[in-house]
């Protein structure tokens, strides 16, 4: 089957339903130590044609930062929501992915009339929306919101970086790698690291 018509399958099969105006939603940085969690809604033409749309983690960085631009040019709204550490630590890192999640929809220049989902969990939006796993390799959608997510998120590490160079934040995004840990355990975390995260709340 054409990998276009895999990728259109569920915002097909909703507009057969009614829905004209479907937003596809992703995040990125569940997993680190540091940062934010920054999600994506993204609601793309009918059948826009993204050459090389996939899930933005089997992307390289130069492959997502141009199809980043394009999806820019292309899609009808976007919007990016964003819940800091400070806020993952209070609430949990599953429900504050959920609350970035909404925060962009919300964000949205139109109001879609529809939310595809990436994963299991529905958001606290009074629209309809479907939960799709691994939804960023079988949406066009959500893999557009998962590209924005991630490109946005990534630069916010970078810009980190320039604030707190000793962690290493341009290299590891705030993962926990071996070098990140180490670099935790000798100069303490800093004031983006997320304090109840094994890692980091050793040395807190």
């Amino acid at each position: 089957m054409n990998f276009d018509i895999i990728m259109w399958h569920y915002e097909n099969e909703t507009r057969k339903q009614g829905h004209k105006i479907i937003a596809g939603i992703d995040e990125a940085g569940r997993g680190p130590l540091a940062g934010p969690v920054v999600a994506a809604s993204v609601i793309l033409p009918e059948n826009c044609r993204v050459e090389g749309l996939n899930d933005s983690k089997k992307l390289s960085e130069k492959k997502r930062n141009l199809i980043f631009q394009i999806i820019q040019q292309k899609a009808v709204a976007i919007g990016i929501g964003i819940t800091y550490e400070n806020i993952i630590d209070q609430i949990n890192i599953l429900q504050a992915a959920r609350a970035a999640m909404a925060d962009s929809v919300s964000r949205l220049s139109c109001k879609p009339d529809f939310l595809l989902i990436d994963g299991n969990q529905k958001i606290p939006f009074i629209i309809p929306q479907l939960t799709i796993k691994k939804g960023d390799v079988l949406s066009a959608s959500i893999a557009a919101a998962s590209v924005i997510a991630k490109v946005t998120r990534d630069r916010m590490m970078l810009h980190y970086d320039g604030i707190y160079p000793q962690y290493g934040f341009s290299r590891h995004k705030g993962y926990g790698t071996q070098d990140h840990l180490k670099n935790i355990s000798k100069f303490g975390p800093c004031k983006i690291h997320r304090k109840t995260f094994k890692g980091v709340k050793e040395y807190c």
